[in-house]
């Protein structure tokens, strides 16, 4: 009895110190916990955060600079019709190539050309004589075109080209004169006569039409007959519609 009394206050101090370190245990274990629990939440808060958050967008590459050749091409500006010739133009065109183009022999030269839009009358001065061809007495449907040769027994010339229009009916179409002015006998007065070297023109590519096309223009900015196609080709007809078929 006496030994448990002498133990007792030590089995007491061993049970307090008990009680305090469980309590301690138990304070630190739930200091662990609290910890835990803290780490837990945020590793839960993260997880989220990278379960909500958007996908990064891929960043566009940069576009290249156009070069020249990929720049789209500004419209090009509508060329503007080329104005029609005037009647003065024309004239001037007709007169240098009377002259350039002249025969040369001596008979049939065209020495001198001039033009009065006043009259529309279109003078050939040539050696010996000179005609007046009134143009808006002209037809611009009968333009031809023939050559012959102007030699004669005596001399041997080289071949004409010459241009050939009508006037309307009942109208002149020129006046010729001498040298002294004095009108000349058997000159025909209802047509109009151009010549033209046939070597020389033989030299300029398409000189026959673009000369018919030049005198028909003149003509009816003078006053005269427009020309109009009054009857068509039946070969030209069956080409085109030819050629229309085969598109």
């Amino acid at each position: 009895m006496a030994r448990a009394r002498r133990n007792r206050p030590r089995v007491f101090a061993a049970c307090i110190c008990s009680v305090v370190l469980l309590a301690g245990l138990s304070a630190c274990s739930m200091q662990d916990a609290q910890r835990s629990m803290r780490d837990m939440q945020r590793d839960l808060k993260k997880t989220l955060a990278k379960l909500t958050a958007k996908p990064p967008q891929p960043e566009e590459p940069a576009q290249p600079e156009p070069t020249e050749a990929a720049k789209p091409a500004k419209h090009a500006k509508a060329a503007e019709p080329v104005p029609e010739p005037t009647q003065q133009e024309l004239a001037e065109y007709l007169r240098g190539k009377l002259l350039a183009l002249s025969p040369n022999d001596g008979i049939n030269d065209n020495v001198e050309v001039n033009f009065d839009p006043s009259t529309s009358t279109l003078t050939v001065v040539q050696p010996n004589s000179h005609c007046d061809q009134f143009l808006s007495s002209l037809d611009a449907n009968n333009v031809s075109w023939d050559s012959f040769d102007p030699s004669d027994g005596q001399d041997s010339r080289n071949e004409l080209l010459r241009l050939t229009v009508t006037s309307v009916s009942g109208k002149t179409a020129r006046a010729c004169f001498d040298v002294k002015g004095q009108t000349e006998a058997g000159a025909s007065t209802n047509r109009v006569r151009l010549l033209f070297s046939l070597e020389k023109a033989e030299q300029v590519p398409g000189f026959k039409d673009k000369m018919a096309k030049t005198v028909k223009k003149l003509i009816v900015l003078s006053g005269g007959v427009e020309g109009k196609e009054l009857f068509q080709d039946p070969h030209n007809k069956s080409r085109s519609n030819s050629r229309s078929g085969n598109n």
